[in-house]
């Protein structure tokens, strides 16, 4: 799958959260590290660690690649022709990078290191390896056994025999990365005075990791303070102006890392730079032309060197090598660049995304606004005109259900003068007995006994109760004729009386 032509969309739901925990960790763009998680065969931890470790070669695809380059055998008289001529031919060389690869190395605590005998010295103990297994299986049997021995023999034995420490010989005791670098630039400090160089104040993996990073060169020094060579080097070299204000210039870009030989870091990274000799200097960088991830060794320097000779053996190896890191400094800052420009172009789309959500919301809003105001308006005009039906049947029914005006004028007869609200002077003759509702009635049903519907039968309406919109008072003096007293018009007005008919208004009610 080639990189110009990348398209996630192509991969597997697998392979796209590999990308993606890949590329979060590395910082690496998606199409340069698809080729190593490929080569990786999609492992996540595997492309990982190749990519702060260095990937070293593949032997199958070196084997493939001798295979398929190998030329055809050689015909019969080939043959004859070599035998004679001799092998005098070399055969040919291996295409393979001419720097050595640095591995990242963290450090292991000393109690996890397992010591791993030969091949041969282990084949040649292994029957008694399996004897002492059988052995001490056959004990531990024994002793679930009987558990009593084991504490009486060791009690028998435990004045005789002091049991065997193990202790650090060097007397150094193991400590983390950080507290071991900070260590070593005391004691450089108190042993060589002070000086102006800048040690990288963390592990070698922490230093290694953020060269690979910047793409900076890092400068490892390994000294051993048992060499005889370690205090000239470090007075007549190390610290000699030449060499501080080289490594101190900020243009070279060099990470200085250095340790000593007497702890666990410095001792394993010297095995793994192949430090031959002491004092040791290597310079680690980015090799680019090799792999996308790999760190080699493109400088090194053992023993007792001069200034004259320290400066200029690392100077040349950085000027050869600062063009290849220039351009893949420049390689990173365009997919750093093409990076923030898909970030931002992302950004720019959820926010015009959010934006376009936010107005189709206030839109959505504003509809349903709209449709509820139109349904509470509809319902309302629905009820008013209910109440209206409501009231005409009401209106209707009552008008029918009214006790006819009496003709004589008795005791038992009241005559009363009503006023209406449109000045209208109406005399009426009620019964005496008849309820003040009964007087009501007859003012809410006026306009229904002079209209022509007067005469059509109506029954009341269902669940409805109607309410009086007026109220009936007595001018002079002024006193209210409420219905809610239940009294009978006798009792509330006598045997004649004038009344003014006056509208509710909702300001009333309340």
């Amino acid at each position: 799958m080639a990189s110009s032509d990348f398209d996630p969309s192509q991969l597997s739901t697998s392979q796209q959260e590999a990308l993606g925990t890949y590329t979060a960790v590395t910082n690496q763009d998606a199409a340069a590290a698809l080729p190593l998680l490929e080569r990786s065969q999609w492992n996540v931890q595997i492309a990982i660690a190749k990519f702060f470790d260095g990937e070293a070669p593949d032997p199958v695809e070196e084997a493939r690649a001798s295979l398929a380059s190998s030329p055809a055998p050689p015909s019969q008289s080939t043959r004859q022709e070599t035998l004679m001529n001799g092998f005098s031919r070399s055969p040919r060389p291996l295409n393979r990078s001419r720097f050595d690869p640095a591995p990242r190395i963290v450090p292991q605590p000393d109690s996890q290191n397992i010591y791993r005998p030969p091949f041969l010295l282990a084949l040649l103990f292994a029957p008694f390896n399996l004897l002492y297994r059988l052995l001490s299986g056959s004990f531990r049997l024994f002793t679930y056994l009987f558990p009593f021995l084991p504490r009486l023999l060791a009690g028998s034995a435990g004045s005789r025999v002091q049991p065997r420490r193990q202790r650090d010989t060097t007397g150094r005791k193991p400590l983390s990365p950080r507290d071991t670098a900070a260590r070593f630039a005391r004691e450089f400090e108190e042993e060589y005075g002070h000086h102006d160089l800048k040690f990288f104040e963390n592990g070698y993996a922490q230093a290694y990791d953020l060269a690979k990073k910047d793409l900076k060169f890092l400068l490892v020094v390994l000294l051993s303070p048992e060499h005889d060579d370690t205090s000239t080097f470090v007075r007549g070299t190390l610290l000699s102006p030449e060499v501080v204000s080289y490594i101190n210039d900020p243009q070279n870009k060099i990470i200085l890392w250095a340790g000593s030989v007497q702890d666990s870091e410095a001792y394993q990274v010297s095995t793994a730079l192949s430090c031959s000799k002491f004092p040791f200097a290597a310079l680690v960088a980015h090799t680019p032309q090799d792999s996308s991830t790999s760190m080699s060794t493109i400088g090194r320097i053992s023993g007792l060197v001069p200034p004259s000779a320290f400066v200029p053996k690392f100077q040349s190896a950085i000027s050869q090598h600062s063009a290849t890191l220039e351009r893949a400094r420049q390689s990173r800052s365009e997919q750093q660049a093409t990076r923030n420009l898909r970030e931002e172009q992302n950004s720019a789309y959820e926010r015009s995304l959010a934006q376009d959500r936010e107005r189709a919301r206030q839109r959505r809003e504003e509809e349903d606004a709209r449709l509820r105001v139109e349904r509470e308006a509809k319902a309302k005009a629905d009820a008013a005109e209910q109440e209206k039906q409501n009231l005409e049947q009401w209106r209707l029914w009552r008008a029918q259900s009214m006790i006819p005006e009496p003709s004589s004028s008795g005791e038992d007869v009241t005559r009363v003068s009503i006023r209406m609200t449109s000045g209208e002077r109406v005399v009426r003759k009620f019964r005496a007995e008849a309820e003040m509702e009964e007087l009501y009635a007859f003012v809410e049903c006026y306009d229904v006994f002079s209209s022509s519907s007067a005469s059509s039968k109506a029954t009341e309406p269902p669940d409805y109760e109607h309410q009086y919109r007026f109220r009936l008072v007595s001018p002079l003096p002024r006193a209210v004729y409420d219905i809610a007293g239940g009294d009978s018009i006798g009792n509330k007005i006598g045997r004649s009386g004038n009344i003014l008919v006056e509208p509710i208004d909702d300001e009333d009610d309340a």
